[in-house]
């Protein structure tokens, strides 16, 4: 990853995000070694249970399980975001590449702001599978995060990371037993970054400041900041997003109670913790979007069970069989429609 990108220095992004993020909870080697080694057993361990409830089958190890701190998590995120972004990034250049003072100037800013995101987020996330790691993604769990949720909850470890591990094992299987998803969803980047106009940054940041002065709505800025085809395609993504989230909440809590004894609790206790701990912790969740996140846990599970309800686990896996067949995020609210329109 080049350090002086046209837009962004990943590098300072990187390093500010790491100070701000922190180590996490205090642990001695000997429970550093043991989170590590059962995390590991764990992702390894939900594979076959995957399998077994949804019937989507993905070659064992098909993709590796990375167990990281919070540093690892920023590094890989912004290795991946700079990959993600690399299409808006040639098309706000094309017309106008920055030079000289302004390239340093522009992406050091930029490297700045994307670094106060990634260092608050670092130490939310447990868990993510990146999909965009060559040759066929890589699954990420957040060690200290969740054994700072663990003891934050007063749940059982050993229990509570194989739920943790079922949920992004979910969406290890989803990816790699569904090998369209990730082109499609790397097309759907590529179509946004096209949907830039010549005047690019300026155009930008014209819609920012309307934005700002009107408030900021559930959706966070990235909504906001959406122009009417823009939104169309952010409209697709939260679709098919919110279904590879309820899919993989779906999951967790139905294999759950056959192999975790205190899934009840667990469930009870973490939905209650996503609701957000502070004022400011709600506040920055509304700036960043990510109420609108936690709508798709709870929007796209709706769906899912809906539709497994009315047709089963193998008719509702033909959701998985082209793009077309992904709900829109009309259909989130609406899964008898869904159905009629995709099994007639």
């Amino acid at each position: 990853m080049s350090s002086a990108s046209p837009m962004v220095d990943w590098d300072l992004a990187v390093r500010i995000a790491s100070r701000l993020a922190g180590q996490g909870p205090t642990v001695s080697p000997d429970e550093a070694a043991a989170a590590v080694a059962e995390l590991r057993a764990g992702a390894d361990r939900s594979t076959a249970l995957v399998r077994g409830f949804t019937g989507l089958v993905a070659a064992d190890h098909t993709a590796p399980v990375l167990v990281v701190d919070r540093p690892g998590w920023i590094q890989a995120n912004a290795d991946a975001f700079a990959h993600l972004v690399s299409p808006l990034v040639d098309k706000l250049t094309e017309k106008k590449p920055p030079t000289g003072l302004a390239l340093a100037v522009g992406s050091r800013i930029t490297g700045a702001e994307v670094g106060g995101l990634l260092g608050f987020l670092a130490g939310k996330v447990l868990g993510q599978f990146d999909p965009f790691h060559d040759p066929d993604g890589r699954l990420l769990l957040v060690a200290p995060n969740i054994v700072h949720v663990e003891r934050e909850l007063d749940v059982d470890p050993t229990d509570f990371r194989l739920w943790v591990c079922l949920h992004e094992e979910t969406h290890r299987v989803q990816f790699t037993a569904v090998p369209w998803m990730r082109e499609h969803l790397y097309s759907e980047v590529s179509a946004l970054a096209a949907t830039v106009g010549p005047s690019g940054i300026e155009e930008v940041l014209s819609r920012a400041k309307d934005a700002l002065s009107g408030g900021i709505g559930d959706g966070g800025i990235v909504e906001l900041l959406s122009t009417p085809e823009q939104r169309a395609i952010l409209d697709r993504v939260t679709g098919m997003m919110s279904l590879l989230e309820g899919h993989a909440d779906v999951v967790m809590d139905g294999v759950g109670p056959t192999v975790i004894p205190s899934v009840a609790a667990i469930r009870e206790r973490f939905t209650q913790r996503r609701a957000g701990v502070g004022t400011l912790d709600r506040l920055l969740r509304r700036v960043l979007g990510l109420d609108a996140k936690m709508a798709q846990y709870r929007d796209g599970a709706r769906f899912v069970r809906s539709v497994v309800d009315k047709v089963g686990m193998t008719e509702f896996n033909v959701v998985w069989e082209r793009a077309e067949h992904l709900p829109s995020k009309a259909e989130l609210q609406d899964p008898e429609g869904w159905v009629s329109r995709v099994l007639g």
